[in-house]
């Protein structure tokens, strides 16, 4: 029995004695320390357990973050990367479940958690995944510098501003709005994300769910459903109203050749025009109140319920349609990783030649892409419509179209990506909503957005240009590695059938001059 196979270990064991020594040394720890420090002294520990364990588990099918393991890039950025993750995700757990449950309990449930991740994120923490992780938060530090200098220069302390916004932002109401603003946000960026895959910029997104909002809301308050089928009827309004006004600009992107950036932004001055028309007391639209109109109000039959948000420790609800935008979030990604038309999708956003010389109907999927981008445009003001106003007044809130091409961007198109981008968007929304009140120009908050998508942006290419220069570098040295020993066996292999000098240094005759002689 080799050295190797006696060391060996099971994945599942060294996982168990990674989750193992993270629960116990938190526990042990946060008798004499603040929970916090626990838990990243616990996780800590884990993290080097899982390298401890990682020898002892090479044989295991090893995934590419094992595969991995010696380089420089590894050792440099990879590991690092990991350890801060699993440690900031054991603390954010573990802050969140002090919501709702008593501080020992959840420090060892956060420390649970990071002490898998830490066992998980090295084994399989990619090269490239943790340069992208590195350069959102290079990003984020510089954008936070920025901010800071701004603040500074215009007399108003930085450190004390970001410690109001951080404290309010995570209030329990702080966070239901955060989840709330968080879910509309992610609908509108997994609609802008889907054109983006196809290198289409559909800048049409906010007319194309003001206007499905606005007939949605108009076919509920007039139509008088049972409960299920009035919501069913509602979304699915929305859902054929965003995709045709979208298929209008991938119409004439395929048949005409107008550039969707230009058709998109008209059709959202005309989608602008036909609300403000049907939005009449004379048409569609009741008085409201005093100072607002709106379509007729959804009978009850057509909201969808919230879900309580006690575990939080408030008494607001969160909207019921964030399932929806969990299931858009998974259908997205299936979609694109799993299906024919996903894979078709992305070739042809790629290169639009290659992907018609191999068959693609590169103007039909261009046509597709369009209309499911407002498709999904459309659902983006459902969570508002159906689980808080309950009808499209004037007050309906706007712009959130254009949030959502700055939320990819920032989340770079990736559904899990989007996901923390909307709620970091949501966030400083309203974490900046107290500044106001203490004599601080809320516009900090704007300060921040934008310079954080503009250095994420050019972040992330710069790292990623870099990143995949130095994997060039590394393939290149493997295989020049891997070619080094045929080398000399080709030499003599040659000099021997040529008559060129032999391994000692002697002269060997070749064929011709060996004749018959014989050793």
């Amino acid at each position: 029995m080799s050295k190797d196979s006696t060391r060996s270990m099971p994945v599942p064991v060294a996982t168990a004695a990674t989750v193992a020594v993270g629960v116990a040394v938190t526990a042990a720890l946060d008798l004499a320390l603040l929970w916090w420090a626990a838990s990243a002294i616990g996780v800590a520990a884990a993290f080097a357990t899982a390298l401890w364990a990682d020898g002892r588990t090479r044989g295991a099918g090893d995934p590419e973050g094992v595969r991995e393991k010696g380089t420089t890039l590894h050792r440099t950025l990879v590991v690092p990367t990991a350890l801060v993750l699993s440690v900031v995700a054991g603390m954010l757990t573990g802050w969140f479940l002090d919501l709702s449950l008593i501080e020992p309990v959840a420090a060892v449930l956060g420390a649970l958690v990071g002490s898998f991740l830490a066992h998980l994120l090295y084994r399989r923490l990619s090269a490239m995944l943790a340069l992208s992780f590195g350069a959102v938060a290079a990003a984020g530090v510089l954008a936070i510098a920025v901010t800071a200098l701004v603040l500074q220069l215009s007399g108003i302390p930085p450190l004390a501003t970001f410690t109001r916004m951080l404290e309010y932002g995570t209030r329990p109401d702080s966070l239901v709005q955060v989840v709330n603003d968080g879910t509309t946000y992610y609908l509108a960026a997994v609609a802008v994300a889907i054109g983006f895959k196809m290198k289409l910029f559909n800048i049409g997104v906010d007319g194309q769910y003001r206007l499905a909002a606005l007939l949605a809301a108009a076919v509920g308050g007039y139509l008088v459903l049972p409960p299920v089928l009035s919501q069913i009827v509602v979304m699915a309004t929305a859902v054929a109203v965003g995709g045709a006004w979208a298929g209008i600009a991938g119409y004439l992107k395929v048949t005409r050749g107008v550039s969707e950036v230009i058709s998109t932004i008209m059709l959202n001055s005309i989608a602008t025009g036909i609300t403000a028309y049907l939005l009449s007391t004379d048409r569609l639209a009741v008085e409201i109140s005093t100072n607002n109109i709106g379509t007729p109000p959804l009978e009850e039959s057509s909201w969808v319920p919230g879900i309580p948000a006690g575990f939080l420790g408030s008494d607001r609800e969160i909207f019921g349609l964030v399932v929806l935008a969990a299931a858009v979030g998974i259908a997205y990604s299936v979609m694109l990783n799993r299906t024919r038309f996903g894979f078709e999708l992305r070739a042809t956003g790629q290169s639009q030649s290659a992907a018609e010389a191999s068959g693609v109907d590169v103007k039909k999927m261009v046509f597709l892409s369009m209309l499911f981008s407002g498709m999904v445009a459309g659902l983006v003001g459902m969570p508002q419509l159906l689980g808080a106003s309950h009808y499209y007044a004037l007050d309906f809130p706007t712009g959130i179209g254009f949030i959502g091409i700055a939320i990819a961007l920032l989340g770079r198109n990736h559904p899990v990506g989007i996901v923390f981008a909307a709620l970091f968007w949501a966030f400083l929304n309203q974490a900046a909503g107290i500044l106001p009140f203490d004599g601080y120009p809320q516009e900090i908050a704007v300060i921040a957005q934008a310079t954080i998508v503009l250095t994420v942006v050019v972040v992330y290419e710069i790292v990623h240009r870099w990143g995949r220069r130095y994997q060039q570098q590394q393939i290149g040295k493997e295989l020049g590695t891997a070619a080094e020993p045929k080398e000399p066996a080709a030499v003599a292999t040659g000099t021997a059938a040529e008559g060129g000098t032999g391994a000692d240094g002697d002269q060997t005759p070749g064929d011709g001059e060996r004749g018959g002689e014989a050793k």
